[in-house]
């Protein structure tokens, strides 16, 4: 058995004295691991980085195997993500949530917004509104899709300013304003304004809805919790926001 593709690092563990386990999100075979030999080594261990874009060769004897891994680099990113503190945390939530993702399952418009969310991440004013985006699509691809197109409570496409947090539907003003409290601020960008017009404000309260949503629909489950990379991501968009609206004393 063997296959080529493009696949993104998502990790890398040390095996053995010289290996690595390889977990990559490939274009055509979704998620997948595997083991390339001398991985640890300096030359490779740089190559292995969440975020590098890499042709992989996998091999097996047998389809349901480990297998094995022989890279080549197409796109590196990680070194220049790194240097950005802000940036390397959207980089860690993002490869840890890309985690989820069932292995082996084929996700090739799922793939085509990751690595468009990791091409976009030089620029701050803009990635943090996509990275809620994709994990919109994350939770659409797997089966759990927020239904933001009309109101839950009257079929109303218009006016539509919140999220309920039990049916992950919009709901318009009007219908929501007894309930405001309990329900989740919908920002614009998460239903078609363009994510270069999100403030940090609406990004934080994008990543309070889709974290909701994730948690409840694919972590909880299994006894799991979000991510503490996706955390500390939520978190620091959060300060950033709020700081963006203190004013200067």
């Amino acid at each position: 058995m063997e296959w080529r593709d493009e696949g993104i690092v998502l990790s890398a563990r040390t095996y053995g004295e010289s290996g690595a386990i390889l977990e990559v999100f490939t274009r055509e075979h979704g998620r997948h691991l595997g083991l390339v030999r001398g991985g640890a080594s300096r030359r490779l261990r740089g190559l292995l980085q969440p975020g590098n874009s890499l042709a992989v060769h996998w091999r097996a004897r047998l389809a349901d195997h480990l297998g094995t891994f022989t890279v080549e680099p197409l796109k590196p990113r990680a070194a220049t993500l790194m240097e950005d503190p802000f940036a390397l945390t959207g980089l860690s939530a993002a490869s840890t949530m890309a985690g989820i993702i069932p292995e082996r399952e084929e996700h090739p418009a799922l793939f085509e917004a990751y690595q468009l969310l990791l091409d976009t991440m030089e620029d701050e004013d803009i990635w943090p509104a996509i990275f809620v985006r994709w994990e919109q699509g994350l939770l659409q691809e797997l089966g759990f899709g927020l239904d933001l197109s009309r109101c839950a409570a009257t079929g109303s496409r218009d006016d539509l300013v919140y999220i309920s947090p039990k049916s992950g539907g919009a709901v318009s003003r009007e219908a929501g304003e007894p309930y405001k409290d309990r329900l989740f601020r919908l920002p614009g960008f998460m239903i078609g304004a363009q994510a270069g017009d999100a403030g940090l404000a609406d990004v934080a309260e994008g990543l309070r809805v889709t974290g909701h949503f994730l948690e409840r629909h694919l972590f909880a489950p299994h006894d799991r919790h979000l991510p503490d990379a996706r955390i500390r991501l939520a978190e620091r968009v959060a300060k950033r926001a709020e700081a963006e609206t203190t004013p200067n004393r």
